[in-house]
Formats: C-alpha cells, sequence, structure tokens
C-alpha cells in the first residue's frame, strides 16, 4: 500500500513546482512530498535521471466496446494507455450500441472497472443514436457516471439542437465536445482539399467545413454561456476564430493530435490508408499554424483520437478505408521526440497540455497535479530512452499507426494508477 518514488526530477504546471523530489504514496493517494523522505515498509522505485509528471490524461480515445470488439476492448484500449503513459482515458460513445442511455454508460464504468488498468471515464452522445436529431437525457446520463457530451465522428449539424445541448449544458455544468464538420461540405472527400489532392486524384475536404461549425459553435456557446472543448482542431481558419473567441472570453478549450502537428497532406502520396483520418492531414501552412497555436496557448490539449481499426479494413482502396489513427502507444515519444527535444515546445508546457490542462477542462479535482492529497496517478518519463515504433509490439488490438519503424527519443518508463504500477507490465 506504500510507494516511495526517490531522487525524480518532479515537474508539475499546477504548482510551479520543477525540482529533484521525493513522492510517498499511500492508499492510492500522495502523502508526501520532500527533498529527501524515509518510509519503513515502502516499495521503492528509484527515479533517477527519470522525470516524474502527473498522470498523463488523453481526452480523445475510442475503446470500441461494447460492439466493436474485433478493433479494440476496455482492457486493450486501457493496456496501449498504460503502455503510452496515460492514467486517464474519456471513451467516445460511437460505439455499438451508441453510448446514448445509462445502461450503456453503466455497462463501460462496470467493464472498466474489472478490466481496466488506468481509469476510463465515458463520454455519453449529445443527440440519440448520434442522428443529431433528438437529445439524450443529459441528466440521466450525467447521473449514470458520463463525464461530458460529444456526438464524436459525427457533427451536430442541427444548429436548434445543438443550441438546446449548449443550454442544456449549462444548466448541467456539462462539458461539450464538439466534432467540427459541415457533413455537406465534406461530403465524399478523403484528405484535405488542395494542391496534393489534385495532385493524388483524391476527393478533398475543405477547410471551410470545420471553420463553418467552429464559428458557428463558437457564437451559440457565447449565448449560452456554456462550455466547449473542440476536438481534433485541424486548420488555420479555425485556429483565428478560437483565438478571436478566447479574446472575448467565450468559455472554449481546443485539442490537437500528434498526427496534425507532425504530418501534412503531402504524405498522402503513398496512399496509406494508415495515413486516412477525419479531420485529414492538412496543408503544411496548417501545421504550422497549429504548431504556432500550441506555442501561444490558443491550443489548450494534446489528444490522441485513438481510433482503431482492424488490418483487412484499412486494407483495402484509399477510398474505401474508414478513417482512424492507432494512436495511444506513440503519441508521448512523438512529442517529445519532434516538439520538445526539438526546442517547439518546453518539457513544462507538454505537461500542461497532456495532463494539467485535461484535468482543468474536465474538472478531475484530484488528478493533474502532484500534491499532498491527490490521487496517486503520475507518469514518470524517461527523456533519454530511444525507441523504433513497432506496431507488431503494440498492447492495442489494431495496428492502423503511421508511424512504424520511426525512431524516437522519449518515452514512458513507469505509469502509475492509484499508487499502483500498471506499467511496464
Amino acid at each position: 500500500m506504500r510507494l516511495l518514488i526517490k531522487n525524480g526530477r518532479v515537474i508539475d504546471p499546477h504548482s510551479g513546482i520543477d525540482e529533484t523530489l521525493d513522492i510517498l504514496i499511500e492508499k492510492g493517494k500522495i502523502a508526501d512530498i520532500k527533498p529527501k523522505i524515509d518510509a519503513n515498509k515502502a516499495n521503492v522505485i528509484d527515479a533517477s535521471r527519470l522525470v516524474v509528471a502527473p498522470g498523463f490524461i488523453d481526452m480523445h480515445v475510442h475503446l470500441r466496446e461494447p460492439g466493436q470488439e474485433h478493433k479494440e476492448t476496455i482492457k486493450t484500449g486501457s493496456l496501449a494507455a498504460a503502455k503510452g503513459g496515460f492514467t486517464t482515458i474519456l471513451c467516445m460513445p460511437n460505439t455499438e450500441p451508441v453510448n446514448d442511455n445509462r445502461g450503456v454508460t453503466e455497462f463501460i464504468l462496470s467493464k472498466a472497472k474489472k478490466e481496466a488498468v488506468v481509469n476510463v471515464l465515458p463520454v455519453a452522445s449529445i443527440s440519440r443514436n448520434q442522428e443529431g436529431k433528438e437529445l439524450t437525457e443529459m441528466a440521466d446520463l450525467l447521473d449514470a457516471g458520463a463525464l461530458a457530451f460529444s456526438d464524436d465522428g459525427q457533427p451536430v449539424l442541427n444548429s436548434h439542437l445543438m443550441r438546446r445541448a449548449l443550454e442544456y449544458s449549462k444548466l448541467l455544468d456539462a462539458l461539450i465536445i464538439d466534432h467540427c464538420e459541415d457533413k455537406s461540405l465534406s461530403e465524399g472527400g478523403v484528405m484535405h482539399e488542395g494542391h496534393y489532392s489534385y495532385l493524388f486524384g483524391l476527393k478533398g475536404i475543405p477547410e471551410s467545413s470545420e471553420e463553418i461549425i467552429v464559428a458557428r459553435d463558437l457564437i451559440l456557446t457565447e449565448k449560452a454561456e456554456a462550455r466547449l472543448h473542440i476536438a481534433h482542431l485541424s486548420v488555420k481558419g479555425a485556429i483565428q476564430l478560437i483565438k478571436q473567441a478566447k479574446k472575448k472570453k467565450i468559455k472554449v478549450s481546443a485539442e490537437a493530435t500528434p498526427h496534425h502537428l507532425l504530418l501534412d497532406d503531402s504524405y498522402l502520396e503513398t496512399y496509406d490508408t494508415n495515413l486516412k483520418m477525419n479531420p485529414p492531414l492538412r496543408s503544411q501552412e496548417d501545421v504550422q499554424a497549429l504548431r504556432e497555436a500550441v506555442k501561444e496557448g490558443v491550443v489548450d490539449v494534446i489528444a490522441t483520437d485513438h481510433a482503431p481499426h482492424a488490418p483487412d479494413e484499412k486494407d483495402v482502396e484509399f477510398d474505401k478505408a474508414p478513417f482512424g489513427i492507432n494512436g495511444l502507444e506513440t503519441a508521448v515519444s512523438l512529442i517529445l521526440d519532434r516538439l520538445v527535444n526539438k526546442k517547439i515546445i518546453s518539457l513544462k508546457r507538454f505537461i500542461e497540455m497532456i495532463s494539467t490542462n485535461p484535468a482543468k477542462i474536465l474538472r478531475l479535482k484530484n488528478k493533474g497535479r502532484i500534491s499532498v492529497g491527490a490521487d496517486a496517478d503520475l507518469t514518470i518519463l524517461n527523456l533519454y530512452r530511444e525507441i523504433i515504433v513497432d506496431i507488431n509490439n503494440f498492447k492495442s488490438k489494431s495496428q492502423n499507426n503511421p508511424f512504424h519503424n520511426w525512431k524516437l527519443k522519449g518515452a514512458p518508463a513507469i505509469t502509475i494508477v492509484g499508487g499502483k504500477k500498471v506499467y511496464p507490465f
């Protein structure tokens, strides 16, 4: 029941700590933090040359269960999360059946309690069956254990329904997570509309499909005085809209994925279906704008949008392949290697975006910080560890990841959830 982490470089953006400290854990909580702690009958982890951070939180994960267990399960998804350094994950509602009623929410929580090695928090759908026609029983779903609401994978195209959802969320003090896509503009598209879509002969998805819904929902959010989180932000125009909204004190936050921060639409020259995602990989100009938004604080969160698919589903013509990338086991190393090590963002900023800010946005009071009394959810990083991404060693059931064979420096070393070491396995 007692765990002592010694000699680690503790970085906690919440408190401003960045120094070598010992951390004592008792009964799943942080019991003490000091330069030197002696504890009898405690298991000891020597964290010399390692970074100890508040447990990483992924706000955007698809676990597929119930109904699509051939792609992923709550158990395998949680193992992938633990290996990837995540202690808490939010699972999106586009399961089969959709998480639009308390029965599904309670099933996910029950299954997670029995089989998951990390915290699994369900996101319920905004509309019944994600059809965008009728609101779910939001109060009942919150009571059942849902943490937020989203029709992720499907935009809420009916403006009146979205307005009502935001108004109810204000009354319930709940968060709306927004998939921004105008289907009338994106329908049939498989990649970013631009030079390369014409060159490769693939139907494009215009930037305006994202910008229009972001603009609409910022207007509705301001009127409702609600809280809105923009999922998988990808285009320069939408970034500018969010920047303006924040200046107006609209309660909006936004996330970016590693693949949108590192890859652009030129990569699709290989027609690799593992590069097909929604929103699609955008132009180099959009990538640069997204990186600047991360540096400036316009983007608050890094999230994976982990969307596993079975090999046979991706092993088809590009037009026919489903959207989505498997991301839980590569995200941390990708950002450490390509953004932190190249000094595009600081290590503290990275930890803030992947732990402190998600906890704040989700109002998880005992997570996202290292302080006495907080949950003992910790991610310990080895900044010197060099890895080669190997999809064949994934804990996830699926392998649809375009970073196979990438050499990266920096990786999770130990993942601790509720005072228990859940990785290495």
